[in-house]
């Protein structure tokens, strides 16, 4: 069965960096577009970021653009969110989701149970 487990989240200082994980299994992760999703205490589902397949080209939301790198290894089935310049407003659970588009949180599948960035000083 389609599992996605993040790892890496924590506790960071504003202006510091983390580095979220995500592994996959049960599906043929190179077919597929990945992405990260996230949702802040209190909010809705946001977008952050969406890699290709081959890793060719990556999209993200314009809050993080320039801070956050989404990167993944298709030998070891894994999705990376290296996030720099953190700022309190992206303390949220985020999430690692399968999906055939990007940007697209409806066409998203399969989703992890979340990892835990928190934003604080």
């Amino acid at each position: 069965q389609v599992q996605l487990v993040e790892s890496g989240g924590g506790l960071a200082q504003p202006g510091g960096s983390l580095r979220v994980s995500c592994a996959a299994s049960g599906f043929i992760f190179s077919n597929y577009v990945m992405n990260w999703v996230r949702q802040a205490p209190g909010k809705g589902l946001e977008w952050v970021s969406s890699i290709y397949s081959d890793g060719s080209d990556s999209y993200y939301t314009g809050s993080v653009k320039g801070r956050f790198t989404i990167s993944r290894d298709n030998a070891k089935n894994t999705v990376y969110l290296q996030m720099n310049s953190l700022k309190p407003e992206d303390t949220a659970l985020y999430y690692c989701a399968k999906g055939i588009f990007p940007f697209n949180i409806a066409s998203m599948d399969y989703w992890g149970k979340g990892t835990l960035v928190t934003v604080a000083s």
